[in-house]
């Protein structure tokens, strides 16, 4: 697959379909790569790869430390998930797409249409990631990476990602940077000798500003309340995508429909139809 470098970060992209851009946000939190969209849980039910590129061109990546992906220690935000989708939309020379984001990737989306709102056509969010378990897990996986940092530093995270293949999200120890460990030799070099302090304050500020709420974090609704784009939002039922957060952004976005369908009958026969509808009405 391509690769384009942004901000300074390779990310490795693929474009299928024809018609206009749909710039898709990767589900699977921070294992967030563009297989997601057809082998991950409810998206390998629900099929959109199947519809989608018949209408519209669909820009899938990568997320920064996910996939194949690179990535850089620092305090990551949701703007520079955000700047990541805005840089691969430059690199194709696309003024505007429509926005589409499964699980924490709608936090992305929303985050892009707040800064970049003139590069915005839709939000299409589906089981947005929140809720007050979604927060302490989160918090608590990165109070478990920094607990293990602290006994074995940053050189025994290099050496346990180099000796398993999971992520963040199925070993807290690993961290968020363990998939670029693995591809990036200069890059696990450079992680083995990082002073071990100023990397527990990077990493501890990253996750109080990441998850800093109990419904969908990103956006202040503030801003989400200013924006003046159509949205469609696909609620989740579970611990780590509880309804609320779905109602939570119908309740922020001027603009909404909610298509109230429980997990349980949310289907390639159901998701598809009402995404390409709402596609199709947002222009």
């Amino acid at each position: 697959m391509p690769t384009t470098v942004i901000d300074g970060i390779v990310t490795r992209y693929e474009v299928v379909g024809s018609g206009p851009p749909l710039l898709m946000f990767s589900p699977g939190g921070f294992g967030a790569e563009l297989a997601n969209w057809t082998s991950f849980g409810l998206y390998r039910r629900i099929k959109l790869l199947e519809h989608l590129p018949a209408r519209y061109t669909c820009v899938m990546f990568d997320r920064r430390e996910s996939g194949e992906s690179g990535g850089r220690v620092e305090r990551i935000g949701w703007d520079d998930y955000a700047e990541q989708g805005r840089g691969l939309l430059d690199h194709l020379g696309i003024g505007s797409a429509h926005l589409i984001g499964g699980c924490v990737g709608c936090s992305a989306v929303a985050a892009f249409a707040v800064r970049y709102q003139d590069r915005a056509l839709s939000l299409s969010l589906l089981s947005p990631a929140g809720g007050p378990r979604y927060r302490m897990r989160q918090q608590a996986r990165f109070a478990q990476h920094l607990s293990f940092v602290a006994g074995n530093g940053p050189a025994g995270v290099v050496a346990l990602a180099m000796e398993s293949t999971g992520g963040f999200s199925q070993d807290p120890r690993l961290g968020p940077w363990a998939s670029v460990i693995r591809t990036d030799q200069d890059f696990a070099r450079g992680y083995a000798l990082l002073e071990q302090d100023r990397y527990q304050v990077t990493v501890g500020g990253m996750a109080r500003t990441l998850f800093d709420r109990d419904t969908v974090p990103g956006p202040e609704p503030e801003d989400l309340m200013a924006l003046d784009l159509p949205a469609l939002i696909i609620p989740g039922q579970d611990e780590s995508h509880a309804t609320s957060a779905a109602r939570y952004l119908q309740e922020c976005l001027p603009i909404s429909r909610y298509l109230d369908v429980p997990v349980s009958e949310q289907s390639e026969q159901t998701v598809p139809p009402a995404l390409l509808e709402f596609l199709l009405s947002a222009g």
